[in-house]
């Protein structure tokens, strides 16, 4: 449905999970691509190159983004979550690092480059944007934070010509979701309230992914896109 040939595109959290999906659509779709993050489960692919970042480590973001010699796409995938332990003020602070400063150091490091090429950036923010999470509350407030981070980006880099928006999956198969896919109870819970009866599947965020950098979004900066089955509709 797209065409991204001659564009260049970096996918942190692009080694597995929904990171991993947004990358191989990229790719399919006729970009190259940079999948950057840790060791997971991407398909080999002759314009997909596969690249080790800690997104934590500013040395490491710095380092890929100077190897990249034009840059039209960013997506922010990279991300962490530790059910129950994240009252724990060490792993708070390190799902903070990862999931929302991880973000915006990748998304500093990038501005020049996407400024040249005014490219745009796609944040994975989360239904936990806008509801709390009992068990998470780290991972809630990062991605919260996304969700703001998102529309501040957009409005400090238009002049850019950057485009900066999010999408919001809903309950997606993953390997983040996995001990709740697993949990009978809780997956009955979760499926009961989202309207099309399921889990969502990554390539249903892919999707809206490559929307959100094509010219069909051209007028579309800011955005938080929910895309969650009816979840939060109900």
């Amino acid at each position: 449905m797209f065409n991204f040939e001659g564009k260049t595109a970096l996918i942190t959290g692009g080694t597995s999970g929904i990171g991993q999906a947004v990358a191989e659509a990229f790719a399919a779709s006729g970009a190259t691509v940079i999948a950057a993050g840790l060791p997971g489960t991407v398909r080999p692919l002759a314009n997909l190159r596969i690249a080790a970042l800690d997104v934590t480590d500013a040395a490491a973001v710095n380092a890929i983004l100077g190897r990249v010699p034009e840059l039209h796409y960013l997506v922010n995938a990279a991300g962490i979550i530790r059910r129950d332990d994240e009252f724990d003020l060490d792993i708070f602070e390190r799902v903070i690092d990862v999931n929302l400063n991880g973000a915006m150091r990748v998304c500093m490091a990038a501005r020049g480059k996407l400024a040249q090429t005014r490219g745009c950036i796609v944040n994975i923010a989360s239904l936990l944007s806008f509801f709390g999470g009992a068990r998470v509350p780290s991972y809630s407030a990062s991605k919260g934070g996304i969700a703001q981070l998102t529309k501040s980006l957009a409005l400090a880099w238009a002049a850019d010509g950057i485009r900066v928006n999010a999408v919001a999956p809903g309950w997606i198969a993953t390997p983040l979701t996995e001990a709740l896919q697993q949990d009978p109870v809780r997956s009955a819970q979760l499926v009961s309230r989202t309207a099309l009866g399921r889990w969502g599947r990554v390539e249903e965020i892919a999707g809206p992914v490559l929307f959100l950098c094509s010219e069909l979004a051209s007028f579309m900066t800011g955005t938080v896109m929910t895309v969650d089955g009816g979840y939060s509709a109900a």
